[in-house]
């Protein structure tokens, strides 16, 4: 079984976030981590390798420096890392995005894909579910548990309170919940070979059956009016009343700002 795990370094928002003059991250200014739903989905991934020797492939597009996310999931067991990286896949939404993804999936063997269900940095779900139109794969998203049965995967699909049990033939694409697993970490033997491993590098010439006018910026049809870092709130006021007084204060404020 061969499995690609698209994974996405994204900004550690511990950090703050920093924007570029045309509303989109500046993300060679921020501290990075592996994007959650992720990791959970290339844990899952790593799991099957355990029980079916399957072979797992990280996939990510980003600066050159996201080929730390690849050596971070080499090192937690993934067996090869591709980085699609270009200077006009830069400022991409969704739609780009996957276009993209897709375009270096199409060079790739692959019996399953798994993505996160979404991006912290973005918070959409979308790139997942594209790709899997893109390619015309069957997609099962929302993933909260992934078995194997023969040629095809059984996954728990969560829905409000309760999940649907879904059942696809491989190959196929799944977007996972970082409630899936628990990741496991990276092993010293594992950070060591990782070190050492070469990373696949890919640019736009790498790219199958995607037209220039889907890709980056200039084919993303969505387009930033405003971006700003979270607001801070300012200092707020402080009263010591006895618990009758309080309530009237509380009960003025709320009906001074037409709450009530």
């Amino acid at each position: 079984m061969k499995i690609v795990v698209c994974i996405k370094q994204v900004p550690d928002t511990k950090g703050g976030v920093k924007f570029n003059p045309d509303g989109t991250l500046d993300r060679a200014a921020m501290l990075t981590i592996m994007n959650p739903d992720d990791k959970a989905g290339l844990e899952a991934a790593l799991r099957l390798k355990d029980q079916y020797d399957a072979e797992v492939t990280v996939l990510t597009m980003g600066l050159p420096k996201a080929e730390e996310v690849l050596r971070e999931a080499m090192a937690m067991g993934a067996d090869k890392g591709v980085l699609v990286t270009d200077r006009v896949l830069g400022g991409a939404d969704t739609w780009a995005t996957s276009q993209t993804l897709a375009g270096a999936l199409r060079n790739m063997d692959y019996d399953l894909i798994i993505t996160g269900r979404q991006a912290i940095d973005g918070d959409t779900a979308q790139v997942g579910p594209q790709i899997s139109e893109h390619l015309g794969l069957p997609v099962i998203s929302y993933a909260q548990n992934i078995k194997v049965e023969g040629d095809s995967v059984i996954v728990e699909r969560q829905y409000d309170d309760r999940y649907h049990v879904l059942k696809a033939k491989m190959p196929c694409l799944i977007t996972a919940l970082a409630e899936l697993n628990e990741p496991r970490y990276m092993t010293p033997g594992g950070i060591f070979d990782a070190c050492k491993a070469e990373i696949t590098t890919w640019g736009r010439v790498d790219l199958k059956d995607v037209e220039d006018s889907n890709l980056g910026l200039k084919g993303s049809p969505t387009q930033i009016a405003k971006a700003s870092d979270k607001v801070r709130k300012g200092k707020g006021e402080k009263f010591t009343l006895d618990p009758a007084e309080a309530v009237g204060y509380i009960m003025d404020k709320l009906s001074e700002k037409h709450i009530i």
